[in-house]
């Protein structure tokens, strides 16, 4: 009876929220977990770009003493460089096949680029190089944000997509506080650590956020697999059919749907999500080595300190979130 009736409340209140949609509730539950997925990835992006952020410097420092604060800017613009190139290409790659192909691939490029970043003290020479080569990767597989946006938003009704893509903000920021949460953790280890000789892996306060980042990346790869499908809906949430299915021709994109976007305010977003970025580039470059300098912090309380600053910062960010969300339905 228990059963019964929680399940009859469950169809009631879906019945509620979708009597003007056509939609079966199995299609319903299968469109958000693969909803939930995207934020799970978005999540994860967020988390591989903050969680070194703090400790770019110190490690610098450590593996190759000729990298100066310049080679650093150049470090941290490699991520932003490789996401900006891979973001249009993954992109474009959505428009036309499965999602679930650029999402693994854009990953697992991640993964193999964390661990790379990983064993950038091995070599003998050059390490600084090595290093601005993982983040460049590392950028290049966060390029499946536009991916996960643009799926999020062909998945969700008008009523449901300014929620859902606030939502996604949201994992973002959050993964912005983790991060830096995760490094703050990690500065137990010190920065000696563990050394397996035989894999050449040293296990510190500087390699441990990338291989914690890394086992995440598998996880979410594994997720992508076993629990999202592809799913798009009209604006009022009836199914309707897409380029991304597989077993579907690949044709073109809606044409109608193309002709009802208004350019100059895609623009505009774009414009203004650049000008939030560009003033979040202050934590990414100086923030660690110019509070060395100020309070003659050591590197393990730079990485320590910071960390917390900029968890602050995302928890800030993520109350502005859920503001917007409410005010949206205004």
């Amino acid at each position: 009876l228990a059963y019964n009736l929680i399940m009859i409340s469950f169809s009631l209140d879906f019945w509620f929220k979708n009597r003007d949609v056509v939609e079966t509730q199995e299609h319903y539950k299968s469109r958000w977990r693969s909803i939930w997925i995207m934020y799970l990835t978005m999540f994860l992006s967020s988390v591989g770009f903050s969680i070194v952020i703090m400790s770019v410097w110190p490690y610098l420092q450590e593996i190759d003493p000729t990298a100066d604060a310049s080679f650093l800017g150049w470090i941290i613009a490699s991520y932003s460089i490789g996401q900006m190139l891979a973001s249009p290409l993954f992109g474009l790659w959505s428009n036309y096949r499965p999602r679930r192909e650029p999402l693994v691939i854009s990953t697992a490029i991640s993964v193999a680029a964390n661990c790379l970043y990983a064993y950038v003290h091995v070599p003998h020479s050059h390490n600084k190089y090595y290093m601005l080569t993982a983040r460049a990767l590392v950028g290049f597989g966060a390029g499946n944000v536009a991916v996960v946006r643009s799926y999020i938003a062909g998945a969700t009704s008008l009523t449901e997509r300014t929620s859902a893509m606030a939502n996604t903000s949201a994992c973002q920021a959050v993964g912005f506080i983790l991060g830096p949460v995760f490094q703050t953790c990690f500065t137990l280890i010190g920065e000696e650590g563990i050394t397996w000789k035989l894999i050449h892996l040293q296990l510190n306060m500087y390699t441990a956020p990338v291989l914690f980042g890394a086992l995440l990346g598998v996880i979410n790869i594994i997720l992508i697999f076993v629990i999202f499908r592809e799913h798009r809906v009209d604006d009022m949430g009836r199914q309707c059919k897409s380029v991304n299915f597989e077993g579907e021709e690949s044709g073109g994109l809606d044409q109608d749907a193309e002709g009802n976007i208004d350019h100059v305010a895609v623009v505009a977003l774009n414009f203004l999500f650049f000008v939030i970025l560009f003033v979040f580039a202050v934590f990414e470059t100086i923030a660690t080595p110019l509070t060395m300098d100020m309070y003659s912090w050591t590197r393990k309380e730079a990485v320590f300190y910071n960390g917390i600053i900029l968890s602050v910062v995302g928890i800030e960010s993520v109350i502005v979130f859920m503001v917007v969300k409410m005010l949206a339905k205004k």
